[in-house]
């Protein structure tokens, strides 16, 4: 596996890989309005998409956006802080560490930016990324928790940078 840039040819299959991993977690029902927006995080100006790609061509594992601050970002605050997004993998590669070499790449590219806090938000149920992230050093913020739509809680985390050397990984 080896975790590259996006190519402007993969937009539409990266996606559609987040949908299709969102709606295996039972988080994106249909209809819920969030497939359009999903689909296209991260492919503005400014953001990096990430995708962890299969060496025998075998196509795309799971993707991570690292979104640069704007003022409309969900949880980074200026621009010394960046928020982390659209973190999905595919049903058939999760528990084989894809996920763990997505975020030890993203958090590489943002201390590379010069970022000294990344964020992210995930939904309480999602605890398999939770242990990820803590396992990875990310800690809990709920004072930065909140609630997009009725029904629905986004709960924070933070991870002070630089960490890469921390993550274990080789």
């Amino acid at each position: 596996m080896i975790i590259r840039d996006a190519r402007p040819d993969e937009h539409a299959a990266v996606g559609e890989l987040r949908v299709t991993a969102y709606r295996a977690l039972g988080l994106l029902p249909a209809g819920s309005g969030y497939a359009e927006p999903l689909r296209a995080l991260g492919f503005r100006g400014g953001d990096e998409v990430l995708v962890a790609a299969d060496e025998a061509g075998n196509g795309i594992l799971g993707t991570v956006t690292l979104e640069a601050f704007v003022p409309a970002n969900e949880l980074a605050k200026d621009d010394t802080e960046a928020d982390i997004r659209a973190f999905a993998v595919i049903p058939s590669a999760q528990g084989h560490g894809v996920g763990r070499k997505l975020l030890a790449a993203v958090i590489e590219r943002a201390e590379q930016r010069g970022v000294r806090r990344l964020r992210l938000c995930t939904r309480p149920e999602m605890e398999a990324a939770q242990h990820l992230y803590t396992t990875i050093g990310f800690s809990r913020t709920p004072e930065l928790d909140f609630s997009p739509m009725p029904g629905v809680t986004l709960q924070a985390y933070e991870l002070a940078l630089p960490h890469t050397e921390q993550i274990g990984l080789p």
